[in-house]
């Protein structure tokens, strides 16, 4: 697994997905083009990361469920860490289960003290 671009910084504006992130599993997620996913570095593997990320120039928790869309608004992340590879999962309850955890580790991890000084970094609130 490559790590030697990280952390990454990326923004774009924040497109639709399928939706089965939050309509079937109640889990949303925020999508950015592919022309963003396709300029990250050639290190980092196919896989879930975690970061930091602002919207309108404030912090947010992209698990976080918002009242309102903001498909179109500008996504700023911070991606600092590997947690696995994508896989394949034999059932819902099965993936809902990973992402939780992913979850977990993420939020660990991002309290370590390289990590977590990232979140005040002006790329997310210029």
């Amino acid at each position: 697994m490559g790590n030697k671009a990280l952390p990454y910084f990326a923004s774009g504006p924040v497109i639709r997905g399928f939706g089965r992130g939050s309509k079937e599993l109640g889990i949303p997620t925020a999508n950015l083009p592919e022309p963003v996913i396709n300029a990250l570095p050639n290190d980092l593997d196919t896989g879930i990361y975690y970061g930091w990320a602002s919207l309108h120039g404030q912090e947010v928790h992209l698990l976080h469920e918002f009242q309102n869309d903001f498909y179109g608004e500008e996504l700023k992340v911070i991606i600092t860490g590997y947690i696995r590879q994508e896989k394949d999962f034999s059932s819902e309850e099965e993936l809902v289960k990973a992402i939780k955890n992913d979850i977990a580790i993420a939020d660990e991890r991002l309290e370590e003290p390289t990590v977590n000084k990232l979140k005040d970094d002006d790329f997310l609130f210029k």
